[in-house]
């Protein structure tokens, strides 16, 4: 059986709505993105965010900043200030001490900067550029590690979410 079949055979259990334990979720998880393409995952992540089961995008987008290092934390930031308007910017320099006038963070910046006003940021940035959840996906995307720190009920929204890509559609 090849990779795609794999695939497809583990994610087949998801399709149902099947509940799984942390565990069995957390090892699927790492399974699954470790076989598939930077594309397909950032759309399942995508599709998890974008979820009526899971939490609001600017709650997730924080809890996934906590737990990111410096790099990634900036690098989240900076995607979402990169679409931000003039005027959003602006609004958010009082929320991030030291803002350039380009709108970028340092990870210096990044690292004193609370989970909550990432929610906050996030939040607003989604109100202005709905896109931005297929931008920040792409991130998680390259480290899935950090969509685990979500917990086993995303972690088994986005397994369905990639179970999609391997199911034949009727």
């Amino acid at each position: 059986m090849g990779l795609s079949g794999m695939l497809g055979s583990l994610l087949q259990q998801y399709t149902g709505g099947a509940a799984a334990d942390h565990g069995v979720a957390d090892q699927h998880f790492d399974q699954v993105t470790q076989g598939m393409d930077h594309s397909s995952l950032a759309s399942a992540i995508s599709g998890m965010l974008r979820s009526s089961e899971t939490p609001a995008f600017g709650q997730m987008t924080g809890q996934v900043f906590q737990n990111g290092n410096p790099d990634q934390k900036a690098s989240m930031l900076n995607t979402m200030l990169a679409g931000a308007a003039p005027l959003v910017l602006s609004q958010l320099a009082h929320l991030i001490p030291g803002l350039g006038a380009g709108g970028t963070v340092s990870t210096a910046q990044a690292e004193a900067i609370p989970p909550s006003v990432v929610t906050e940021i996030a939040a607003q940035a989604e109100q202005h550029d709905p896109s931005i959840i297929d931008k920040m996906s792409s991130i998680y995307a390259a480290h899935p590690t950090l969509v685990k720190t979500l917990g086993t009920g995303a972690m088994i929204v986005a397994l369905r979410e990639m179970a999609k890509k391997f199911t034949p559609q009727a």
